[in-house]
């Protein structure tokens, strides 16, 4: 099956026109994320031209607060979830300007613990996720020094276990999610020296099954979405080649709505921006028809790597 990509443009074109559909207004919670799902997703088709610059960095800064945070949409509560869709949208749309970037950094700041863990808000929940994106918004910034690495390094390391793979806390099982966001924060901080390379890249190829798609974890079925957490990791720890790309090609272009566009979790379900993103910077990290290269540390565009800082330079 040959890749739909007009017909991806036009499925993420769509999304914010269905006000009459009682989902729109579910996912209420999601529409930050959402619009960097969509506007990357475009990026990497060669079509971030199709959603209005103008309009889309307006809404990014209605949703900002007081404190530099910004939440998922006008009056939801800030997080840093959603600060850290917020700043690569106006990345990938060259208007970081538009922010004042000490504040946000002071937010961001404001969130890691003494131990160097990162809490996802004010309500203090600890995640390896917050870790990660704590340390991709301050580097976009190029504000990292003001954030505790080594104590950020020592909370991930304690997440590491005997596998080689990283969970969601310091005794929390392997998963292929948590796992790109520890490897990638540690690319960020210049602390690749902590993985066990090997045998990371080993428990990460075995997650590919017989239809070529990548899971999560072990026994479980799967999931377009791991086509990005599962490829990413490998990538930044340059073991790629250790699953079979062509076979993977094939699960994530069967998970296509050739009516609809967009891509699905596998084939036969129903399509979600979520999956079309992380479906097609799948395909983007296998070098497939001409997509634009995905940056696998922060999904973000690989051409504008050039404006963010490296730890070795702060």
């Amino acid at each position: 099956m040959k890749f739909l990509r007009e017909k991806h443009i036009e499925y993420i074109k769509s999304l914010d026109k269905k006000h009459d559909e009682l989902e729109y207004w579910f996912s209420e919670h999601l529409r930050m994320s959402g619009l960097y799902w969509g506007l990357m997703a475009l990026d990497m088709m060669g079509a971030v031209d199709a959603l209005p610059r103008d309009e889309v960095i307006s809404y990014v800064l209605k949703c900002q607060h007081e404190n530099g945070g910004f939440g998922a949409h006008p009056d939801h509560d800030a997080h840093i979830l959603y600060t850290l869709s917020a700043v690569q949208i106006l990345f990938i749309l060259d208007a970081l300007d538009r922010i004042d970037a000490d504040k946000v950094t002071k937010y961001v700041v404001g969130l890691q613990k003494e131990g160097g863990e990162v809490m996802g808000d004010e309500y203090g929940e600890i995640d390896t996720r917050f870790v990660y994106i704590a340390a991709q918004i301050l580097s976009i910034l190029g504000t990292l020094d003001q954030f505790n690495t080594e104590g950020a390094v020592t909370f991930i390391a304690a997440c590491q276990n005997f596998d080689g793979g990283f969970g969601l806390v310091p005794g929390a099982e392997s998963h292929s999610a948590q796992i790109f966001t520890c490897v990638a924060a540690l690319s960020i901080l210049g602390r690749l020296d902590i993985v066990n390379r090997d045998l990371l890249g080993w428990w990460l190829s075995e997650r590919q099954v017989a239809s070529g798609g990548l899971n999560g974890r072990p026994e479980k079925l799967p999931d377009v979405c791991y086509s990005w957490w599962v490829l990413s990791s490998l990538s930044i720890i340059d073991r790629i080649e250790w699953i079979d790309g062509e076979k993977l090609k094939e699960f994530i272009l069967e998970a296509q709505d050739p009516e609809t566009g967009g891509i699905a979790d596998r084939k036969g379900d129903m399509v979600d921006v979520f999956h079309t993103i992380f479906g097609i910077a799948g395909l983007s990290l296998l070098g497939y028809e001409n997509l634009n290269l995905v940056n696998p540390t922060y999904c973000l565009p690989e051409r504008m790597m050039h404006k963010i800082k490296k730890i070795s330079e702060y």
